[in-house]
């Protein structure tokens, strides 16, 4: 009992001093954004009205970095070391991609280099299915190539989903800590640790995002490419051949990998390959931006970002109830994978073609959908706004005129 006790506490106290570093370094980063004039301009195609600071994925980064000295004073960390000097290289791409704008190939090559650099420096890569369709361990000529492409496309899917207050984060969080969990249970746990300091590290951040008024911070590119890198070393973690040499038992019971990962990240990668594939079927550049997602109808009918970004969120962990239904009622693996697969595109991709018609005819449903989410909607009742001075309410640095120069 002592022994699970000291691992609890060597676990929690990384964590606990993420929250506190990026609680601590916020109002600092926000002043620096504000009088630098580094901030998100809005255009046609975003929701916000007024310019908003976009160095919030800085202050996320410096938690998960102060955590990690702590990590490594308990627990053997040089495994990790890949995935730190990714996420800070992703962290410098993602702050000039939204200083200054980056092209889609300069970005694609970068997040590339990053995905190659993870495999080779961490030893590992996805490189087997762990008996799905009966494929087990196969070559790294195949693992390499698929491991860059599934890396790549889960960080241009964390960047995507970033349209709405707290929809990009709120998934990160939900996703490193349903990752950490099994990570945990498998016995990683210097891995775990990261995904659950990443989660800490973002709670500071989605309080001001979605609460806010001058204390609000976006995200960035910054923030988002380094979600979707450890998203992406996750899927390695979890996906590599010698997990079930590691994992012992836990694994050992008809456990499908690929549908765990795939109900993890199902409404990012789900939306974001029905975008793609309807922007390549129209004719347009897959990267191009424009209000397809997912999240874009849903706030259509709810002018809300708090609303669109519970609906999403509620509905990754829908997709992960599901297939945990399917592992429990000890269904084979190409059942759990089918189930995940089938059930997240008919959420993601039925709902939103659902909605988009419905909205497109005005019809009587989408009249009532617009109404009972309108009626949802967080109201400007008393404890709310005395919440929101809280949050707005500088700890250790003025911030006397931030307001004032959002709104020039």
């Amino acid at each position: 009992m002592f022994l699970l006790s000291n691992q609890f506490l060597k676990v929690l106290f990384p964590v606990l001093i993420s929250l506190v570093s990026v609680s601590w370094i916020f109002f600092k980063i926000l002043r620096l954004s504000v009088d630098k004039n580094l901030v998100d301009n809005p255009n046609a195609r975003k929701l916000q009205k007024t310019p908003v600071p976009v160095m919030g994925g800085m202050a996320v980064f410096f938690g998960v970095l102060c955590s990690s000295l702590v990590t490594c004073c308990f627990f053997n960390c040089e495994h990790l070391v890949p995935i730190y000097v990714a996420m800070s290289i992703m962290l410098y791409v993602g702050i000039l991609d939204d200083l200054l704008g980056l092209t889609p190939i300069i970005r694609i090559f970068l997040e590339v280099s990053c995905i190659a650099a993870m495999i080779y420096g961490g030893g590992g890569c996805v490189d087997s299915l762990h008996g799905l369709w009966g494929i087990e361990e196969f070559s790294w000529w195949i693992g390499v190539p698929l491991t860059i492409f599934a890396g790549v496309g889960i960080i241009n899917a964390m960047n995507m989903i970033d349209g709405v207050n707290g929809l990009s984060s709120g998934l990160c969080v939900a996703c490193a800590s349903m990752f950490g969990l099994a990570l945990y249970r498998g016995g990683d746990v210097t891995d775990a640790v990261l995904c659950f300091s990443m989660a800490a590290a973002l709670c500071p951040f989605i309080v001001h995002n979605m609460v806010g008024r001058t204390s609000k911070m976006f995200i960035g590119d910054a923030g988002t490419m380094v979600m979707g890198v450890l998203m992406s070393w996750c899927v390695m973690q979890v996906l590599r051949h010698d997990t079930l040499a590691k994992w012992g038992d836990y694994t050992d019971s008809g456990m499908c990998l690929i549908a765990l990962v795939l109900a993890i990240l199902s409404i990012p990668v789900m939306d974001t390959l029905r975008v793609m594939t309807m922007r390549v079927l129209q004719g347009k550049n897959p990267f191009s931006a424009d209000k397809t997602h997912l999240h874009h109808i849903l706030f259509k009918y709810s002018g809300s970002h708090s609303l669109t970004t519970f609906i999403e969120i509620s509905l990754d962990f829908i997709v992960v109830l599901v297939w945990a239904i399917v592992y429990k009622a000890e269904c084979s693996i190409d059942v759990q994978f089918y189930t995940v697969f089938v059930f997240a595109a008919f959420i993601v991709w039925g709902l939103y073609f659902y909605m988009d018609r419905q909205d497109k005819k005005n019809s009587r449903t989408a009249l009532k959908l617009r109404k009972w989410m309108s009626g949802v909607r967080q109201g400007e009742t008393s404890w709310w706004n005395r919440f929101q001075r809280y949050v707005d309410t500088p700890r250790g640095i003025s911030t006397i005129g931030i307001e004032e120069k959002k709104e020039e």
